[in-house]
């Protein structure tokens, strides 16, 4: 059921590949929500996706640009405001990608021309992402940006290797930037923290399977699914968030704050027995 929460906002979608994605779930609800997006991905991500199915189902137009190049990311900063006519009101970047992840290479045997890949496409393109937004003055007062992260940026989870430093990363340039761009334009820029998701992306990362039933087994409410995400960035999207900047917004079923649950000591009992 529509609530019409974002009717008259206009925004940026990052990240959407296929159904799987929260990105591509978020385009949904934002547009039933009575918002218009543009979509946008690197352009190997665009020929291997689905994403110009999306665009016909949300009416949207497709920019391929590169979340590693600032003048990709000006340049789509321009053609989006061209094709709203105005100002924008919300930036969902959901971009994350390891070299080292794909490649299985460990942590502790790091190969660093990788890592430093890791970092720029998974959180140093969140601060181009702003600062193409701020110098192009792309965004109205009270907008939102909003980047998806995961605990593994508070917490040690080994197969998540070098992501977990880039979501570290990630969260921190939120509240950097944050704070100025909340005092220069009343822009907010948060990220949510989402529980482990079967998304082409998530599913790649070693153990996910493991992760996932963990997770699932020590949160009261169990894994929040891609749907409940894409409704949380639609409501921090809205007005309805406007006071809200600089967070890392948890959005797990309580996982984060449960530190064991009565289940998993069941299955732990059992497995001992």
């Amino acid at each position: 059921m529509s609530h019409q929460l974002l009717k008259g906002k206009k925004g940026i979608i990052f990240g959407a590949l296929d159904e799987r994605s929260i990105a591509w779930k978020t385009a949904l609800v934002a547009v039933a929500e009575g918002a218009e997006i543009v979509l946008t991905n690197a352009p190997i991500a665009l020929r291997m996706g689905k994403i110009n199915e999306l665009a016909k189902l949300c009416n949207a137009q497709v920019i391929a640009a590169d979340a590693t190049s600032m003048a990709d990311m000006e340049n789509l900063m321009q053609k989006s405001m061209e094709i709203f006519g105005g100002k924008m009101d919300f930036i969902l970047h959901s971009i994350g990608m390891s070299p080292n992840v794909r490649k299985n290479i460990e942590y502790t045997n790091t190969n660093y021309e990788n890592f430093l890949k890791t970092l720029d496409i998974s959180a140093l393109s969140l601060h181009r992402v702003c600062q193409a937004a701020m110098k192009a003055d792309a965004l109205n007062e009270w907008s939102s940006i909003l980047g998806l992260s995961y605990i593994a940026a508070q917490r040690t989870f080994p197969g998540y290797n070098d992501m977990a430093d880039a979501k570290a990363m990630l969260e921190s340039i939120a509240r950097s930037f944050g704070y100025q761009y909340g005092f220069a334009k009343k822009v907010r820029v948060n990220t949510i923290s989402q529980s482990p998701t079967v998304t082409t992306a998530g599913s790649g990362v070693s153990g996910f399977d493991v992760f996932f039933h963990y997770a699932e087994k020590m949160s009261p409410l169990g894994n929040a699914s891609a749907e409940d995400c894409a409704n949380y960035c639609v409501m921090m999207f809205s007005d309805y968030t406007r006071m809200v900047t600089m967070q890392n917004l948890f959005h797990d079923g309580g996982f984060s704050n449960t530190g064991v649950s009565a289940m998993l000591i069941e299955d732990l009992q059992k497995s001992n027995s």
